[in-house]
C-alpha cells in the first residue's frame, strides 16, 4: 500500500472513532458530530482508495462526485450511491447553525459509514 494511501486510512479511522464516540455518549450524545465525522471517514476512505488506484483526488466533499471517479476500479460501488448521497450533505449542513441532526439520522450515518467502511478496507486489503 502506497504511504499517502496509508495516511489516508489513518485519518478515516480517527473519524470512524471519533463518530463512534459520539453516538455512544449517554449524556447529550452529540448527533451533529456523528454524522459530520460518518461523512468525513468515508470521504476519506474514497480518496483512500483513489490515491491506491492512482486516481487523481478532487477537492470536493460530494462522496457521489468521489463514487464516479471511482466507478471505472470499483464498478460494484454504484450500489452504495444512496448511501453516500444521504451523508454527503453531512459535510456542512449539520456545523452550523439552522438545521441539527436528530438521533435517527445519526444512526443512519453511522450505518452507511460501517458499510463503506467495510467495503473500503476490504478492497485496499485491510481488515475489515
Amino acid at each position: 500500500m502506497k504511504p499517502a494511501t496509508r495516511e489516508w486510512v489513518a485519518k478515516a479511522e480517527e473519524d470512524f472513532l471519533a463518530a463512534l464516540d459520539l453516538a455512544r455518549r449517554r449524556k447529550r450524545p452529540l448527533w451533529n458530530g456523528v454524522c459530520f465525522h460518518a461523512q468525513q471517514c468515508v470521504e476519506k476512505y474514497l480518496k483512500a482508495r483513489m490515491e491506491e488506484a492512482g486516481l487523481p483526488l478532487q477537492r470536493t466533499h460530494d462522496l457521489d462526485v468521489l463514487l464516479n471517479y471511482l466507478l471505472p476500479v470499483e464498478p460494484l460501488w454504484s450500489a452504495f450511491r444512496p448511501a453516500l448521497q444521504n451523508l454527503t450533505d453531512y459535510a456542512v449542513d449539520f456545523r452550523y447553525p439552522g438545521q441539527n441532526a436528530n438521533k435517527t439520522q445519526a444512526r443512519r450515518a453511522l450505518a452507511d459509514c460501517k458499510l463503506m467502511r467495510r467495503e473500503a478496507r476490504a478492497s485496499l486489503s485491510l481488515p475489515v
